[in-house]
């Protein structure tokens, strides 16, 4: 596999050093803006990579057969878009889009092509998380799910001050939703698969949530996410049953250790995360798929990635969050 990234920011960096846990990956290009050419030559040369660019066309040219897409949140529909076209299996860091319909079409662009076409979302793909789905039956029927990602963002020291940057950036498709919140849609969708009715309540600030209450209503049950970016509190899960409480302290994102806390006050505790680089897992996973060519799985995968994306989409228009890309759908 023949890996091209295109982005040189923090999640490039942060991924960079786990590659060589990746056996049948080779990272051969990098792809960046001019203004950001210097960041990309000192990762190419600490890294290995053989060829740098700034003209993705070129790039995609060059010989790579799938593309990391890590750029701000309003470019991963184009860009994936152009990769797939160009015959390039893609993934795509999360958010996948910034509308259902974009990701819609990236959508109906892979499986007609049959190319691969993934999410980078971690927290599908962490063993804690796997086997939070296989116990949901000990804790009996679902009555409460709460998700508590908040934390404090320095961006919006900034954003306070004037200095706009793309996660809280109207025209970037940024905000707490897509930045911070979507993670939990993540954690309860894959879980719980589709929602009767999504609402959200977002504290609005020049046109983007800095915070925000999604509330999703499941019918028997009901689930609130809260993604916040301008305040912290302790990040916690809680899924409550008749029976008793999956307890996890952890965003979802990173989906560490959880009790099982029963009705008698019996407490298992829970922990099957290895403890390595937090995004190792999911690109073990597209690894195994891409290479050995399972595109059923990718696709699962995929609908999932669509769901989610919905969701996301009628919750920010509905908390009257509107990107340029809304006004094009």
């Amino acid at each position: 596999m023949k890996l091209g990234i295109v982005g040189s920011g923090m999640i490039v960096q942060e991924f960079l050093p786990m590659v060589h846990h990746l056996e049948q990956v080779e990272v051969t290009a990098i792809c960046c803006t001019k203004r950001s050419e210097a960041a990309g030559k000192e990762l190419a040369n600490k890294y290995s990579i053989k060829y740098i660019f700034t003209e993705y066309q070129e790039f995609l040219n060059c010989g790579v057969d799938t593309v990391y897409v890590a750029l701000p949140n309003h470019l991963h529909f184009q860009f994936g878009k152009e990769a797939l076209e160009a015959g390039k299996h893609v993934i795509v860091e999360k958010p996948f889009t910034t509308t259902y319909k974009e990701s819609l079409e990236l959508s109906r662009l892979a499986r007609e092509r049959k190319l691969f076409l993934l999410e980078a979302v971690t927290t599908l793909y962490l063993p804690n998380y796997r086997k939070i789905k296989e116990l949901l039956p000990a804790i009996g029927n679902i009555k409460i799910v709460q998700c508590n990602f908040s934390q404090y963002s320095r961006r919006y020291d900034s954003f306070k001050e004037g200095r706009i940057l793309p996660a809280f950036d109207p025209q970037c498709s940024g905000g707490a939703l897509m930045d911070i919140n979507i993670y939990n849609i993540h954690y309860v969708a894959g879980l719980f698969g589709r929602p009767l009715k999504v609402e959200y309540f977002p504290n609005v600030e020049r046109g983007i949530d800095t915070s925000g209450i999604l509330v999703l209503d499941y019918g028997t049950f009901k689930c609130t996410c809260v993604g916040a970016k301008d305040c912290k509190a302790p990040i916690a899960n809680n899924i409550q049953g008749d029976k008793g409480v999956i307890h996890q302290e952890s965003p979802a994102s990173i989906c560490d250790s959880f009790e099982i806390i029963m009705n008698n006050n019996t407490k298992t505790y829970v922990n099957e995360n290895k403890g390595d680089h937090r995004m190792l897992d999911e690109f073990l996973a597209f690894q195994d798929m891409i290479c050995g060519n399972d595109l059923e799985a990718c696709y699962r995968y995929l609908d999932h990635t669509l769901l989610v994306s919905e969701i996301q989409t009628i919750a920010r228009r509905k908390g009257g969050i509107v990107f340029p890309a809304d006004k094009e759908a």
